[in-house]
This record gives structure tokens, sequence and C-alpha cells, in this order.
């Protein structure tokens, strides 16, 4: 089976995305723009932090829905379900990251992919 190419912008699935994820409560929002690093899997990486297995799975099925009704987008593929300490959501050019803090902390992807250009959404908490 082939990736579809999404018919939406990558930077504007991203910046959706990283909407609903600020709505959703989530923390320390990060879009990482990944299109000018060689040997990317995909141009976004859209990483947040949830409190909660219960907030993970909100964010996941928020992003699920209003993505599909906003883009018309469904995710190609989806992990990390049974456990929801990393949900990880892929949208073949976005590649969404829902993580409880210490699986975050411990997996850093925000340092694996260091030379990302990095834009943070600001929520009311920031």
């Amino acid at each position: 089976m082939t990736k579809k190419q999404t018919t939406l912008e990558s930077s504007k699935l991203a910046s959706i995305i990283g909407d609903i994820i600020d709505d959703r409560k989530g923390e320390d929002i990060l879009l990482m723009d990944l299109r000018k690093i060689d040997g990317a899997v995909t141009d976004y990486f859209v990483i947040c932090t949830a409190n909660s297995t219960t907030q993970a799975s909100g964010i996941k099925d928020a992003i699920e829905e209003k993505v599909k009704i906003a883009a018309g987008e469904k995710p190609w593929h989806i992990e990390g379900t049974s456990q929801l300490e990393w949900v990880l959501m892929d949208y073949v050019n976005v590649v969404v990251h829902i993580f409880l803090a210490e699986k975050r902390d411990f997996f850093n992807l925000e340092g694996l992919w260091a030379d990302a250009k990095i834009k943070e959404i600001k929520t009311a908490e920031n």
C-alpha cells in the first residue's frame, strides 16, 4: 500500500493540528518544520504533551474528527492507542506525536531533530 499525498499544504495542516491541540489544552506544542532536513520522513512533526492518558486520547480523537471536517483528511496510520503514553498519528506530510511528559523527555524528538525550524504554539499558560 502506498501513502497518499495529502491535499492540504503541510504547513497549513500542521497549524490546524496545533490549534486543535491547543483547544484541548495540550501543552508545550511545537511545530517542527523538517522540509530542509536531508532524510526527513515527513514535512512536519507536531509534538505536544498531555497530562494524562485520558487527555491524550481526547486530543487524538479531536484531531481525527476536526481534521476530517476541516481538510477532508484521515490519518494514514495511528499507533500507541493501547497505552496512550505516546500516540503517533501519520498524516503522511505531517506526523503528530502526543506524549505523556515522561515519554516525551525520554524520546527527546526535539533533540533528535534539533536542526528543524521550530515554531512554538503559545497557549494561555505560556
